[in-house]
């Protein structure tokens, strides 16, 4: 596992960002697994920032993001499809055609079925990754067991507490959510994740530690070939990783 220390989180966003440009430029037809939350933003702001001023091209890039909230339409300011329009596809030359994220509404189980078609057909080239504070990656919630494919999860009451904040309320929080499962994260040729913010747990678990433990799932990526963890240097020596 590669880890990248950053001064800062624009350096960060910075460095998280030359990766997925070096991606882009190799093969400009590349598929980008991506994800939503606060971590990504400053990459994407990044991202943004390249296609206009410095030629970066996403015109045939295709993309697929890990999960969506169950019960929110894409028109939804808290639906992960506003998300990635309002930070990233908005601000880029990519067809939204060639983009996908989960519906939110409808036939769940058919929604979980074209989930899983459209990951069974897909290649991705780099999975962007954040964490939450308990490991979790998408929405594959610690526990005893882990799921392979697309799934509908019912979401931890730490996960609805960390993301009430973006809601009147709690009780508007979502309570279930698509995501991508552990096998699909894993099948991309590359992993990417972003860590900053209060994840000191997680970090340690992933950074110091030496378990792939379900209960912590972002430990999952020690086993990847190619996985590369950008982390603030604040938050790096809060852990002890660095001195």
């Amino acid at each position: 596992m590669n880890v990248i220390i950053a001064e800062s989180y624009e350096d960060g966003a910075r460095k998280a960002a030359d990766l997925i440009e070096k991606i882009v430029r190799e093969n400009p037809a590349c598929t980008l697994g991506l994800a939503t939350g606060s971590s990504p933003v400053g990459m994407y702001q990044e991202l943004a920032r390249r296609c206009k001023e410095e030629g970066l091209d996403f015109s045939q890039v295709h993309s697929v993001n890990l999960d969506e909230y169950v019960g929110l339409e894409g028109t939804h300011d808290q639906s992960y499809r506003y998300f990635m329009n309002t930070n990233l596809f908005d601000h880029i030359n990519i067809d939204k055609a060639n983009t996908y994220v989960a519906k939110g509404v409808g036939d769940v189980e058919a929604n979980l079925k074209e989930f899983n078609e459209v990951l069974d057909r897909t290649d991705i080239d780099i999975q962007v990754l954040g964490v939450g504070p308990d490991g979790h990656l998408g929405f594959n919630e610690p526990g005893d067991t882990l799921y392979d494919g697309a799934h509908e999860e019912t979401l931890e009451d730490s996960t609805i507490e960390a993301n009430k904040r973006f809601f009147a309320s709690k009780e508007d929080v979502p309570t279930h959510a698509l995501t991508m499962g552990m096998g699909n994260i894993m099948r991309a040729k590359r992993l990417l994740m972003i860590i900053s913010g209060n994840k000191q747990e997680a970090a340690t678990k992933l950074l110091m530690e030496d378990k792939i433990d379900p209960h912590c799932p972002c430990t999952f990526m020690r086993m990847h070939r190619d996985a590369t963890v950008v982390i603030e240097k604040k938050l790096a020596q809060e852990i002890g990783y660095i001195h």
